[in-house]
C-alpha cells in the first residue's frame, strides 16, 4: 500500500502563502486530482511532495515514511510534466530506458520493461523513431512510458495534456485513467482544467490561493460545493449567482434579489441559523434553470439575451433587470433574441450562500 499523507503542509515566499496549513490524505492506488485556478498553490504542492520545494512547515508522508528530508531521486515517484522533455538525440526505445539505465538495471531488464512498456502504451512500432518524428499524443505517451518502466510508488502528472488539441485530449484523457486502473499507481494529476477533474478523478482536491478548499468525489464537489468558489468553478457553464436580501415576512420568509424574488420559507430555520447577516447569495445551475416563451406574472421574467449553440444543447442567456441567468436548453428550442420568456427554477437543486463567509448553507 502507498498512501500519500500531507500534514499541516506549507510553503511561504516571503509574505506570500503558496500553500497554507493543507491535511490531506492520498489512498493506496487513488487517482487525485489537484484543482484550481492559476496561482492556487495545486503545482508548488506536487512540488513539495515530490521533494523539488522544501516546505516552510509541515511534513510529507510516502507510505509510512516522512520523506521530507530524502532528495526527489529517493521518494520512489516518477514525473509527467506538461513539458514531455524528450531527449531530441535518442530514439524512443533510448529515452524509456534512460532512467533504468541511471540505475544500472542489466540490459536484458531493462529490455524487458521497455518493451512491456511500450506494448502497454500502444507504441512498440515506434521504438526506433526519434522524437521529432513523433505527434504530440505519441511524445506524450514516451513520457508516460518513461514514467512507468521505473515502477514507482507514486506518479505524480502537472497538466500533462494542456500542450495537445481538443480532440486528442479527450482521447488521452480516457487513456490515461484506464492506464492508472491497470497499473494501480497512487497517482496525484494537477490541472487547472474542471472537464478533466471531473472525468478522471476518483476525488477533487479544489484549491484557491493556497488553501484546500474541499475534497470529494466529482459528483460529491458538483452537487454540494461548500462554498460560492467551488460551485462557481466546477461546472461549464458556472452556476448562476444573485445576491439576495433576507425578507421576513410574518411567518413566511423571503429572499429578494430585486428582480428575483424567492419565497424560502422551507428553509426558514436553516437559514436563520447558518447565515452570518442579513444576506445570502441565491446559486443555480444553468442545467436546473428551465425556459418558456411569453412572460407571465409568475416565475421570474426576463428577456433573451444571446444564444450559444453547441450541439448537443443551447446555453440562453436571459436577462432579468441586472443580472444575466445562463440556461441549458435542448437544441430544438426556437426562441428569437430580445423576446421575453419566463423562468422557473428547481427547487430541489438551489444553493445558498453565506454572503460573508462564502460558505455553504443549504
Amino acid at each position: 500500500m502507498t498512501e500519500v499523507v500531507l500534514e499541516n503542509l506549507s510553503k511561504h515566499y516571503g509574505e506570500v502563502k503558496a500553500v497554507n496549513n493543507i491535511n490531506l490524505k492520498i489512498e493506496d492506488r487513488e487517482l487525485l486530482t489537484l484543482l484550481g485556478p492559476s496561482g492556487s498553490g495545486k503545482t508548488t504542492t506536487m512540488r513539495l511532495i515530490a521533494g523539488l520545494e522544501t516546505p516552510t512547515a509541515g511534513r510529507v508522508f510516502i507510505g509510512d515514511i516522512v520523506v521530507n528530508d530524502l532528495p526527489p531521486r529517493e521518494r520512489d515517484i516518477a514525473m509527467v510534466f506538461q513539458s514531455y522533455a524528450l531527449y531530441p538525440h535518442m530514439t524512443v526505445y533510448e529515452n524509456i530506458a534512460f532512467p533504468l539505465k541511471m540505475r544500472k538495471v542489466t540490459k536484458g531488464d531493462i529490455d524487458a520493461k521497455v518493451k512491456k512498456a511500450a506494448e502497454l502504451l500502444g507504441i512498440s512500432h515506434l521504438l526506433q523513431r526519434k522524437p521529432k518524428q513523433l505527434s504530440g499524443g505519441e511524445q506524450q505517451r514516451v513520457a508516460l512510458g518513461r514514467a512507468i518502466v521505473r515502477e514507482p510508488k507514486v506518479f505524480l502528472m502537472d497538466e500533462p495534456l494542456s500542450n495537445l488539441d481538443a480532440k486528442l485530449r479527450l482521447y488521452m484523457r480516457a487513456e490515461l485513467k484506464a492506464l492508472q486502473k491497470r497499473l494501480g499507481i497512487t497517482t496525484i494529476y494537477v490541472t487547472h482544467d474542471q472537464v478533466e477533474a471531473m472525468t478522471m478523478a476518483d476525488r477533487i482536491a479544489l484549491m484557491d490561493k493556497g488553501l484546500l478548499l474541499q475534497v470529494g468525489s466529482p459528483d460529491d464537489i458538483y452537487s454540494h460545493p461548500a462554498t460560492e468558489f467551488v460551485g462557481g468553478f466546477i461546472g461549464s457553464p458556472p452556476m448562476n449567482f444573485l445576491d439576495c436580501s433576507i425578507v421576513q415576512r410574518g411567518d413566511r420568509l423571503y429572499l429578494d434579489a430585486g428582480s428575483v424574488h424567492l419565497d424560502a420559507t422551507e428553509w426558514k430555520d436553516i437559514i436563520k441559523e447558518r447565515a452570518s447577516g442579513s444576506e445570502v447569495v441565491l446559486g443555480i445551475r444553468p442545467e436546473d434553470v428551465s425556459i418558456q416563451h411569453g412572460g407571465t406574472d409568475n416565475g421570474i421574467v426576463g428577456e433573451v439575451y444571446v444564444i450559444e449553440p453547441l450541439g448537443s444543447e443551447l446555453i440562453v442567456n436571459i436577462k432579468v433587470n441586472e443580472n444575466m441567468i445562463k440556461v441549458k436548453s435542448a437544441p430544438n428550442l426556437k426562441i428569437p433574441i430580445g423576446s421575453t420568456v419566463r423562468l422557473s427554477l428547481n427547487r430541489d437543486k438551489l444553493h445558498f450562500f453565506d454572503k460573508k463567509t462564502m460558505k455553504a448553507i443549504l
